[in-house]
């Protein structure tokens, strides 16, 4: 459960979320890279380019309404909306690039000041812009440490003075030729992706305005108001500041060469120096308190350091976030300027914007009961949001995606080893059932092949202490790719429910320690052979049934009669039966479930009829993939019958093996050896004894065959090979032609 927080400074929609959303959109791009977009693109494509930047923004903005009308927000802002709908993982994954990606996006605009300065005041020409964002920083960081309050306030005086610099341009006109030639050479034109790089950081001004969610009264409402809001204002302007500019000044060379080329348009040019600073400083100012609450949050979500989500005053200031961002954003500044920062913002910001239309997206495509959004998107339009997102980061820059994405996933990794347990409800859960639901209908709609056979085992017994080596075995054939359910009964006295999670607890927990992937069935029946034909009999979903059945092998007459209900069950429901046997004198197992003296060779014993042969090779193919006999060699061992050519049985043998590509050595043993005294049981014996592990074929129930006498015969079969040190006694049947395996 989330303990409800504070709503900080309890702003509304226009102070919390519009003001600093629509002062970070008219920032320092228009002020200063808008003439060198247009006069690298000219008219047609730089409105091309603002429609493209902001469709990709007022999709998300849509996604990220609904994501925030759906619950109650706290702090944190888009870190929030992805955690709580991918999990805690993801949540950090892109938690941290928020973080970095605002504080960068400080030293942006504070850069995007200093560069207008040094540029527009003579007194200041010497100075160097470097030292002068440094201190700008400091200022900034001042109002916003110790008072987001005042930093709001600060903000409507800025936004007249931006809108004073804009009423001045727009009543402007041509500022003559010799301003139009401009100075210097004009570097070559870049490419259209180049340039949208450098301008899409002009329309991410949605997250600082999300970035305060922990500060607003009613998030749900000031979140899709605010944002949308300062989208289509956002749109407006910057549709109409090319146009304006086009008329003003044509495809001058200045356009590309000077970056103050919109003040000198202006009817006042005074008024647009104020403007273009005010722009900027808001700009950082909006970035440097949005990027400390990303860190608080994460923080009181057990994400980052602890000190990190300490609160101050009565507004809950992260001072400490705060002054981790100052020392980035101070960094950052020395770097680079505005052209070296910007694409770094867009690569990072394309990825969150992606995350956000992906998650409204999916909830939406899931329609659990939990997703009521008061603000609703269909789910085709939060998808293509997503997919506008990640056209334009391989369009932009293929290597700068796989690097962003690099990064995210090398954090979530990092979560992920940390085993992190969120403690909130996500969407994850309700993804998979989705997706399994349809994946389901269609398994149940294809039919069953050889080519395609997985074993799917229900393990019964494999589990408890004295045959967690039939558990590995288990493991090992499924080799983590078919359906492995590790079942135990247990007596109906005395059972509940309880009792039952605490034991399939200890189970799974077992399982886990040594890396199986196994789902878990307790089951309570009045006798334990009762219970083991239920299972065999009910236990599945749909098309999800267990197509093999792993048992111990019989030790005594009693068991015997029992493990042959069960088998006779198995087989007359199309189930493939697995007998595994150990001896007593062997080795226990160790952690990976391999006994450690075992030989690493396994012997199949083949008689080359009926289907059994073909299905012990392919779990004998199955068995060499997995961990625990990973480079065991395989022997195909074959008694030869009265009369039948030794020689020309193995090369029967081994032209079998090349046509079904499996790498075996072959062994034909004389007729005469299996005639000997103890009959062929003796003779598997002699030629197994230095197994690790020994695979010999079943006969099915006769009919009208009782559970003693079938249960007779499988102690026979296990008698006669008493003194090997691991056996697997295999019955095919299911009605799979293994042959087809090795077609």
């Amino acid at each position: 459960m989330e303990t409800k927080r504070s709503a900080g400074y309890g702003f509304g929609a226009f102070a919390g979320v519009f003001t600093p959303s629509i002062l970070t959109i008219i920032g320092v791009v228009m002020y200063l890279r808008f003439g060198w977009v247009l006069g690298n693109l000219g008219l047609g494509r730089t409105l091309l380019l603002v429609t493209l930047c902001n469709s990709v923004t007022l999709l998300t903005g849509l996604s990220l309404s609904a994501l925030a009308t759906n619950r109650e927000v706290q702090g944190g802002g888009a870190y929030y909306l992805v955690s709580r709908a991918f999990g805690a993982e993801t949540g950090a994954a892109i938690g941290i690039p928020l973080f970095l990606s605002q504080a960068i996006g400080t030293a942006f605009y504070v850069a995007g000041f200093s560069e207008s300065l040094v540029g527009a005041l003579p007194a200041a020409a010497g100075w160097d812009p470097r030292l002068v964002g440094s201190a700008t920083l400091v200022a900034l960081a001042g109002v916003s440490v110790f008072s987001a309050n005042l930093a709001v306030r600060v903000q409507y005086f800025i936004m007249a003075a931006i809108a004073l610099s804009l009423v001045s341009f727009f009543a402007g006109g041509n500022p003559g030729a010799e301003v139009l030639a401009g100075s210097g050479a004009a570097a070559p034109p870049p490419g259209f992706w180049v340039v949208l790089a450098v301008f899409f950081p002009a329309v991410t001004g949605i997250l600082s305005g999300v970035g305060m969610s922990g500060d607003l009264r009613n998030p749900g409402k000031a979140i899709p108001r605010g944002t949308l809001g300062a989208v289509l204002a956002g749109y407006a302007i910057y549709m109409a500041v090319p146009v304006a500019l086009y008329f003003f000044a044509g495809d001058a060379p200045a356009l590309r060469t000077d970056p103050m080329i919109f003040q000198k348009c202006s009817r006042w040019p005074a008024l647009v120096l104020p403007g273009v600073w005010a722009a900027c400083l808001s700009s950082a100012l909006g970035s440097l308190l949005a990027a400390p609450r990303v860190l608080q949050a994460m923080s009181r979500d057990r994400l980052a350091p602890a000190f990190l989500g300490r609160g101050y005053g009565k507004g809950d200031d992260p001072r400490a976030a705060a002054a981790l961002a100052f020392a980035l954003a101070a960094g950052a500044v020395w770097a680079g300027g505005v052209n070296l920062l910007a694409p770094v913002l867009t690569m990072v910001n394309l990825v969150i914007y992606a995350l956000l239309n992906l998650a409204a997206a999916i909830e939406e495509a899931i329609g659990s009961a939990a997703w009521r959004p008061t603000f609703r998107v269909p789910w085709t339009v939060a998808a293509a949001g997503f997919a506008l997102c990640a056209a334009m980061m391989v369009l932009i820059s293929p290597a700068a995606s796989v690097a962003a994405m690099l990064l995210i996933g090398a954090i979530h990794w990092m979560m992920v080893r940390r085993r992190l347990r969120a403690r909130w409800q996500d969407f994850r859960r309700g993804l998979l059932r989705s997706g399994t639901r349809t994946l389901v209908h269609r398994l149940d709609a294809s039919p069953e092949d050889g080519r395609n056979w997985q074993p799917d085992i229900l393990a019964l017994g494999a589990a408890s202490a004295r045959r967690e080596w039939l558990g590995t075995l288990a493991a090992a054939l499924s080799r983590d790719r078919g359906l492995l359910t590790f079942a135990s009964v247990v007596p109906e006295e005395g059972w509940s429910a309880e009792r039952a999670e605490a034991s399939g607890t200890a189970v799974r927990d077992w399982a886990a320690r040594r890396g199986l992937e196994a789902f878990v069935r307790v089951h309570p029946a009045p006798d334990p052979w009762s219970g083991m034909r239920e299972l065999v009999r009910a236990y599945g979903f749909g098309p999800l049934v267990p197509n093999t059945v792993l048992m111990g092998a019989p030790g005594d007459g009693e068991t015997a009669e029992g493990i042959a209900s069960v088998a006779r069950l198995a087989v007359s429901l199309r189930r493939n039966l697995l007998l595994a046997a150990r001896e007593k004198g062997d080795a226990a197992a160790g952690e990976d479930g391999q006994a450690e003296d075992l030989p690493r060779r396994i012997d199949l014993w083949w008689r080359g009829r009926g289907n059994n042969a073909s299905f012990m090779l392919a779990l004998a193919c199955l068995l060499r993939r997995s961990r625990q006999w990973e480079g065991a060699s395989l022997r195909l061992c074959h008694a030869a019958e009265p009369g039948e050519d030794p020689a020309r049985a193995e090369e029967a043998l081994c032209a079998f093996l090349r046509e079904a590509r499996v790498d075996a050595e072959v062994t034909v043993l004389p007729s005469a050896m299996a005639e000997g005294p103890g009959g062929a049981s003796a003779a598997i014996r002699a030629a197994s004894a230095e197994a690790g592990l020994v695979l010999l074929g079943l006969r099915p129930p006769l009919e009208g065959e009782s559970d003693a006498a079938y249960g007779g015969y499988l102690l026979a079969c296990r008698r006669g090979a008493a003194s090997l040190p691991r056996t697997l006694y295999a019955l095919a049947a299911d009605g799979i032609d293994f042959r087809d395996v090795f077609a």
